[in-house]
């Protein structure tokens, strides 16, 4: 079990009113609409408390029919009044609260989009992200718990107002002379008696439910654990694992994990159920009866000075009534602010993550955009390696592309062909060298001009489960008649021509019915089409045929050819079918280019690297030879 955390009041009130600001910057109505509804909330109580206590007073006093009439109207229309305004006020507050969790993730998802790449990539980002989604799914902690329990503090300061209000006189309505030893209770030392019980009972019960709820807390490690292991094995249904998980009975591993998360974190003998049946247990127990003392000694106080003739059976429903709400008001306070303490922690690690410094400097310079597309990129000395590692991924890199020629980048896995187009696209700085577009630096341009200049087919490309011109264009505006060219081009013509809504057409069927499932060879041929739409200065492909055949591969690079125009081309591929359309290719080995130069002078270097591959591959590409 973690260390119970005991974060000063007041650090945890500031991390609080941070995250308050932020979310009424997302949503300026829902914090109004809050304070109004559990304001009104609250009160109700104690307006027909004070007006039932009238009705009874009347009733067992002088029973005049126009009194007794006057305050039932009265608590009718108060009543039907308020009523109204609260189911007003909790409507407006519930709509604002079925936008918070939108809301909510939009703050992550835009810190993502403008977080350095590099962050991105950082196992430590994602499992800071991880974790704060997983708390959040175990028991609402972090940015959920804002407003819960900014609402709760207005419902227990607003009751607690209201209840003093109500039982000032019991304190100060005297009973009258001759009531022998109950004459006592007028002394004025029972207001700090019975006010030192209610503060020390309230106190003590708060502090019994926070120390649960720090407990509990105490156990987030546990909870994460079980909610990633319920949240990934739980939902191996349908999807692109289906078929590994049929084929080799993996559910055996998922029933297995998910027997160990009920077991170990939420089952019975888990650390949850143990702290329930021990210290736990107690704490809630006890955090639950205490209140019921204050109440019972109130009430005992109550009856006797009413009993004594200090005021009518009507006000003894008013205090008992008033009295009761302001301990149970008062327990939760304290044990709300202790909440906020544990709360702190978890946004501790909120702010963790939105706090992420952007590193990478952004530049100023426009990216000049020409007619000609003449442009040059030159590596002078690179060397990089990735955070957390000691081996350089790139080492020494110099080279210099050429304005519309054609560049095939080859080598074995781990050799930095995509860490080499990572730095291109600036992804990532270099740690030694420098990258220069046309002379300049590219630190120095605007990055999201300088990234306007590549159309890249990473490997790992992602297609959106959205309409097929959606995921051409990257917009849902766009030139039908280029989306439709830029698919023949990359030879999803045919296939195209299949689609049951054309363009409109969904892919994937996680947001309808009717969406088409395309093959791994169908996604690479679209993921190309989306670079060839946005006609940028540079294609990238990188390993872009790797799910098609070879004949597929020979045919989409022999149309590349004929379509790439003035663009600079680089292609990076294990299989070496592009290299014969290249201008020059760079070899890759160990993070360094070992060769350069056009395909037949690399070929005919017998003792060369580029000689090996070729040569292990060379049965794919015979019948093409000649």
């Amino acid at each position: 079990m973690e260390k119970e955390k005991q974060m000063p009041l007041r650090q945890a009130w500031k991390l609080q009113w941070r995250a308050m600001k932020l979310l009424h910057g997302l949503d300026p109505q829902m914090f109004p609409a809050i304070t109004l509804s559990n304001l009104v909330s609250a009160v109700i109580p104690f307006v027909l408390i004070y007006f039932s206590a009238r009705i009874l007073g009347e009733l067992a006093g002088a029973r005049q029919p126009e009194q007794l009439w006057l305050w039932v109207w009265i608590t009718v229309a108060a009543g039907g009044v308020l009523a109204l305004l609260k189911a007003m006020l909790v409507r407006w507050e519930a709509t604002r609260q079925n936008v918070f969790y939108h809301l909510k993730e939009s703050l992550f998802s835009d810190k993502l989009f403008q977080m350095d790449f590099a962050d991105i990539d950082k196992q430590a980002t994602y499992d800071l992200r991880t974790q704060i989604v997983q708390s959040e799914n175990w028991m609402g902690w972090g940015l959920p718990k804002v407003p819960f329990l900014y609402a709760e503090l207005i419902k227990a300061a607003t009751g607690i107002l209201s209840a003093v209000a109500l039982t000032a006189s019991l304190f100060i309505a005297k009973i009258p002379a001759g009531a022998g030893a109950l004459a006592l209770l007028n002394s004025p030392l029972f207001l700090p008696a019975l006010l030192g019980l209610m503060l020390l009972l309230s106190a003590l019960s708060g502090r019994l439910e926070t120390r649960y709820g720090m407990q509990q807390a105490a156990l987030a490690g546990e909870a994460r654990l079980g909610n990633r292991l319920f949240g990934y094995f739980g939902f191996l249904g349908p999807g692109e694992r289906d078929v590994d998980v049929r084929i080799y009975d993996q559910y055996k591993i998922s029933e297995h994990y998910l027997a160990y998360a009920k077991k170990q974190s939420f089952g019975p003998q888990g650390p949850f159920a143990r702290l329930a049946r021990r210290r736990g247990g107690v704490d809630l127990a006890l955090s639950a009866g205490l209140p019921a003392v204050f109440t019972g000694v109130i009430y005992v106080f109550t009856c006797l000075k009413a009993l004594a003739g200090a005021f009518g059976v009507g006000s003894v429903t008013q205090y008992v009534g008033a009295a009761t709400s302001l301990s149970g008001n008062l327990t939760t306070l304290f044990s709300r602010l202790g909440e906020l303490r544990s709360n702190g922690e978890f946004l501790n690690s909120v702010f963790s993550f939105l706090d992420i410094p952007n590193a990478m400097y952004r530049g100023t310079l426009t990216t000049e955009k020409r007619l000609d597309r003449n442009y040059e990129i030159e590596f002078k000395n690179v060397s990089f390696r990735y955070p957390g590692t000691e081996t350089w991924a790139l080492k020494d890199v110099s080279v210099r592309f050429k304005v519309g020629s054609r560049m095939a980048i080859v080598g074995e896995n781990g050799s930095g062909k995509t860490t080499f187009i990572k730095l291109l696209c600036r992804l990532y700085d270099p740690q030694e060298g420098e990258i220069l577009l046309n002379g300049i630096d590219i630190k120095k341009y605007d990055y999201r001009d300088y990234m306007d200049i590549f159309s890249v087919v990473f490997q790992d490309f992602q297609l959106l489960s959205q309409p097929l011109g959606d995921n051409v264009a990257g917009s849902r505006n766009y030139d039908e008649a280029r989306v439709k060219k830029a698919l023949a081009d990359a030879g999803f013509g045919e296939r195209l021509k299949t689609m049951p809504e054309g363009l409109n057409t969904l892919l994937y069927r996680q947001y309808g019915e009717n969406g088409v499932e395309v093959s791994g060879g169908e996604a690479q041929k679209i993921a190309i089409a989306r670079a060839l739409y946005r006609d940028a200065p540079f294609l990238i492909l990188d390993e872009p045929t790797a799910a098609l055949d070879p004949m597929a591969e020979a045919e989409i690079y022999a149309q590349l050819n004929r379509i790439v125009d003035d663009r600079t081309a680089v292609y990076i591929s294990h299989r070496l079918s592009s290299c014969r359309f290249c201008d020059e290719i760079l070899v890759f080995d160990a993070g360094q280019i070992v060769q350069s130069g056009p395909h037949e002078a690399l070929l005919a270097q017998a003792d060369g690297k580029y000689h090996a591959l070729w040569n292990a591959q060379a049965q794919y590409y015979a019948s093409n030879e000649g």
